[in-house]
């Protein structure tokens, strides 16, 4: 490894609140497909994934549960790397943040910034609910009560330290907006950051709590527990061994490649990790880059066509490199993907079943059937061989470029062109007739050899993301391991000139998409034999009468604009036409969306709700919001409906 140049990716952490789901695997993923190509390119690759474990939400799971909490994040974060392994991850290293070392090293981390006066005590203030032991926000509350119980709350106080974000809003607009740097991608997060969070003023950071117990304790007063930020963070350096004894490697490894994450916590990577590193006069990562959301309300997305997204179940039904396929093809650069059962089975009868493996199967059959499994070296060229050649030949630097911008769609994509331009290339070379002619044999070994050299370097160039089904590829078409090199993608006439064929197993057999439908509504109303325990139980409010609920009224809104409000993390300001004259509400799901992807979407508005002041705004309505594993979503209606529309 002596001499390699290094690459260092991350996933965040994930909170364990819950089992894993389809969302988390998308980071993942994307991460592994950058980590095995890099290998492949010759890089000494570090690729760390984790849990973050600590807080009041997953000490009040596990009393829900009647277990410490230890017990409690020790069950999901096996479940995390039990996914990680189904699904071919290859992680160099796993970290929690309840590991010692890791609490060993924030502990020393946080005593450093005290100690370069970064960190200062103060008072944390806010609704505190006293049945959950927990602090809200005026925008978390629900009707004034705490959000979780539904119980009163009181105007409370606790001690806090704080870091003093507030002394690096000047650097950190200029590392945002340093355009040489490319710091943060896609380009609309470094917008959303500098003008929703930056120019309004940056606030100072509560670092530490009181309120409860499940965290790393601060070394110099034990009354306090250090707060998520300073915690889950840390974890990139942490894990390399900074401040603790586990691991040596932290000078070889940082500063980071590339920290990957979902879009909603790029705030925490773009502005407060900077900060921090600032502080401790660390060098700061290379990229950060907020990818968008795996999305389910859109067009036929309903139990009706199926809709299991059980990661597990997914990759059982249709195979790990299917799975893998199809997230990463699906997501566009920066932007959210719709997800169905009824969409990944399109696209693995589309571009797997039909399109890939149809080659792959075609190609070795005919070479067993015309030349029992062993071309001859004698080759014979056309003109028409060029297109298909050139296009193999030149799609290593496309897709390399790709990849190294996070642009996994486009990427696989274009293989995809040439993998269809192959199949053409069956049907203008009609190997069919040419085997007729005993003069053609030669030119029949040539279009044979160069589908299988096509093929070669396609599969090559996939196999960072489809891991299992490559090996398979170059097994059939005679491929060594040498032939498969990332370096040979580039190059055409690799293949040994009488290269041996063998018959092996349909990769991606075609899916009954009404029959798979079916069983999947089977799957989804069968009732389970006993509750998941991480799902929680769902509450029923007491019965009301049906003239309870016509009170109601109903409408759909188009949203005209929608803005974050200036020193609040949870709310935003939707100008709505609700067909009346329109309206302004005030919703508290910042954390969940970007605003400007909402702009022209229809929502669902409790219209004849009375007016109410937040922030010293007024809030005229409620849209109606879904709870999710990934917080509250936004009900929209399916199809065309104009503003004022009512909703029964």
């Amino acid at each position: 490894m002596t001499g390699k140049k290094t690459y260092y990716i991350t996933t965040p952490i994930y909170y364990p609140s819950g089992n894993p789901h389809i969302g988390h695997c998308y980071t993942t993923l994307a991460c592994d497909c950058l980590a095995r190509y890099k290998r492949m390119q010759g890089f000494d690759v570090m690729f760390l994934t984790g849990t973050d474990e600590h807080g009041q939400k997953i000490a009040k799971k596990a009393q829900e549960k009647g277990v410490e909490p230890q017990q409690y994040v020790d069950e999901i974060a096996a479940n995390f790397q039990r996914l990680w392994k189904r699904i071919g991850i290859t992680n160099d290293r796993f970290i929690r943040t309840t590991d010692d070392y890791h609490v060993q090293s924030v502990q020393k981390i946080f005593k450093d910034l005290y100690d370069r006066g970064y960190i200062y005590k103060g008072e944390y203030s806010g609704k505190y609910c006293r049945e959950c032991e927990a602090f809200w926000t005026e925008s978390q509350l629900s009707d004034g009560k705490c959000p979780d119980c539904g119980r009163e709350v009181y105007d409370a106080k606790e001690e806090a330290y704080f870091f003093k974000m507030s002394e690096f809003s000047g650097k950190l607009e200029a590392l945002l907006t340093d355009e040489e740097k490319n710091f943060l991608e896609p380009q609309t997060r470094v917008n959303e950051m500098v003008n929703n969070f930056i120019k309004p003023g940056l606030e100072d950071l509560c670092v530490s709590r009181t309120s409860f117990t499940w965290g790393v304790p601060v070394t110099f007063d034990d009354r306090h527990v250090v707060y998520v930020w300073i915690d889950a963070l840390s974890n990139y350096i942490t894990a390399l061994g900074y401040g603790n004894d586990r691991y040596g490697d932290f000078s070889k490894y940082w500063p980071a490649d590339v920290h990957m994450m979902a879009k909603e916590i790029v705030r925490f990577h773009s502005m407060i990790w900077p900060a921090m590193l600032m502080a401790l006069d660390l060098p700061l990562p290379k990229k950060i880059y907020g990818h968008g959301w795996i999305t389910f309300n859109g067009a036929k997305m309903s139990k009706s066509l199926g809709n299991v997204i059980d990661p597990f179940v997914l990759a059982d039904r249709y195979g790990v490199d299917a799975l893998r396929y199809d997230l990463l093809r699906e997501m566009p650069f920066g932007a959210d993907c719709a997800f169905s059962n009824e969409m990944m089975i399109q696209r693995i009868n589309s571009d797997l079943a039909n399109d890939l493996g149809n080659l792959v199967s075609r190609t070795v059959a005919m070479a067993i059937k015309y030349f029992d499994g062993v071309l001859p070296e004698e080759r014979v060229t056309a003109p028409l061989d060029e297109e298909l050649l050139g296009m193999a030949e030149s799609l290593k630097t496309v897709v390399e470029e790709n990849f190294e911008n996070f642009h996994f769609s486009v990427a696989l994509s274009e293989i995809f062109k040439v993998v269809s331009r192959a199949n053409k290339y069956i049907d203008e070379t009609a190997p069919w007739v040419l085997a007729k002619d005993p003069s053609e044999k030669t030119r029949l070994a040539t279009v044979l050899y160069n589908l299988l050299d096509t093929v070669r370097i396609v599969s090559t160039l996939l196999s960072p993301v489809m891991p299992f089904t490559a090996p398979e590829i170059a097994r059939q078409i005679g491929a060594s391991e040498e032939n498969m090199k990332w370096e040979n993608a580039g190059r055409r006439g690799i293949l040994k000139k009488n290269v041996k064929v063998e018959k092996g197993v349909v990769l991606f057999p075609r899916i009954d998409l009404e029959k798979e439908i079916e069983e999947l509504n089977n799957m989804l109303e069968k009732p389970a034999a006993a509750p998941e325990p991480e799902k929680p139980a769902v509450s029923q409010k007491p019965e009301i009468a049906y003239d309870d609920f016509a009170k109601l009224d109903l409408k759909a809104a188009k949203v005209l604009s929608c803005e974050k409000v200036k020193n609040s993390d949870k709310l935003l300001c939707f100008q709505l036409d609700d067909g009346m004259g329109g309206r302004q509400v005030l919703s508290g799901i910042a954390q969940y969306y970007d605003p400007a992807e909402l702009v022209g979407r229809m929502v669902i508005l409790v219209s004849n709700l009375g007016p109410k002041k937040i922030r010293g705004m007024e809030s005229r309505g409620m849209l109606l919001c879904a709870d999710s594993p990934d917080g509250y979503r936004l009900l929209m209606p399916d199809g065309d409906c104009l503003p004022g529309a009512g909703v029964s």
